[in-house]
Formats: C-alpha cells, sequence, structure tokens
C-alpha cells in the first residue's frame, strides 16, 4: 500500500498544494497513491491522537508513505527521529518530496535510521547526566535537595515524574505535557529545573512547523 500523507495547521490552510506536490511526484516515479491520509491538526497535539498516528500503526513491511516534507510528520527533530526509526524497523518506507528523504531498505537507509536512533539516545543520556549532575552540585553546597516550601503545584508532579520523563523523551512538548497533567507550563518548567533539567536545551526541539 502506498498512502499520501497530508497536514496543514489550521483551517485557512488549504492541503491542495500538499496533494498536487505529492501527485506530480508520483506521476514522475510511477506510483499510485492508493488511500490519502488528510488532516487538519496542529503538530503539538500528541501523536496517537493524531491520523498519522494511526497510520504508522497500521502500515506494514512494504508499505510506503509519502508526505510533501519530513515537517509534516512532526514537530520536532525527536518526534521525527521516533517515526522514521519504527518504520525501518518494520521494513516500511517513507518518502519526502522537498527534502528528498527516502527511508527504505537500502544500506543508506538503515545507517541513517541508526544514527537518529543513535541521536535521541544521546540526548536522552545527556538529559539524565545533566539531571545527575546539577542534583549532585547542589547537594555538595549544602543546599536542601526536594520540594521548596509552599510548592503545592510542582510537589503534586512528583508521582508523574517517570511519565513526564517519558513523554519529554518521546518528543512531546512541555506545552502538551503540562496540558495532560492540567498545570501550567511555568508550573512544569519549575519541577524540571528543580530536578536539575536545564530547560533551555530542550528548546531547541520545540519548534512547531506550521
Amino acid at each position: 500500500m502506498i498512502y499520501g500523507y497530508i497536514r496543514v495547521s489550521t483551517d485557512h490552510q488549504t492541503t491542495e498544494n500538499q496533494r498536487f506536490e505529492i501527485q506530480k511526484f508520483c506521476e514522475k516515479e510511477n506510483l499510485v497513491i492508493d488511500k490519502w491520509i488528510e488532516e487538519t491538526i496542529s503538530s503539538t497535539v500528541d501523536l496517537n491522537k493524531r491520523k498519522l498516528g494511526r497510520l504508522i500503526k497500521k502500515v506494514g513491511k512494504d508499505d510506503m508513505i509519502i508526505a510533501s516534507e519530513l515537517s509534516r510528520l512532526g514537530r520536532n527533530l525527536l518526534q521525527i527521529m521516533s517515526i522514521l526509526h519504527y518504520c525501518m524497523d518494520i521494513g516500511a518506507c517513507v518518502w519526502t518530496i522537498k527534502d528528498n528523504y527516502r527511508l527504505g531498505s537500502d544500506i543508506t537507509s538503515k545507517v541513517l535510521a541508526f544514527a537518529f536512533g543513535l541521536s535521541a539516545e544521546i540526548e536522552r543520556n545527556l538529559i539524565s547526566q545533566r539531571t545527575k549532575e546539577a542534583l549532585a552540585r547542589v547537594k555538595s553546597e549544602g543546599r536542601h535537595v526536594g520540594r521548596p516550601r509552599g510548592s503545592r503545584n510542582t510537589a503534586k508532579l512528583a508521582s508523574r515524574e517517570k511519565f513526564i520523563f517519558q513523554q519529554l523523551y518521546s518528543g512531546n512538548s512541555r506545552y502538551e505535557i503540562a496540558r495532560r497533567l492540567r498545570v501550567h507550563r511555568d508550573t512544569l518548567n519549575r519541577f524540571l529545573v528543580g530536578r536539575g533539567v536545564d530547560v533551555t536545551s530542550l528548546d531547541m526541539y520545540e519548534y512547531d512547523f506550521e
């Protein structure tokens, strides 16, 4: 099966340009789209709540997803890497037109997917290491480690710490995590800072592609 995937962020944008690009590309490559997947939704929405998330769970070996560009798939590098790595593992192909990206069964695709997966693992390890170093520094300075007085909002996140870091590693934005936990993003940031996470280092992964 060959799927044409189209995503726009708002109702004010049209899907026709992306559809035209994909159709023109398929004519050139002698490909036929078996099914179109279109959605009007922000990339900040959890992947599992998007049609793309359901599509990824549905595709199998030798299936192909064609999109106009990689930014249509995800909002940041980590999320895109996760999608590509999953597709490679099951033997599905992902082609994008503007980026000229081809994820398939060839050795080049495997090397790229390995690099993507390694980059994500390194970033996770760096976040973990920064957390440990920050906690050790705070303790060595004789400062209190734990919930500051009066920080009730951040305290209630303590039991969700594992969930929060899993969501970060999966590429979900702090805005989306805070929304799901029903707290303000500033509260989540304070919670992360309290555990030694340099939140400014996370900003580079949270560019929303419109």
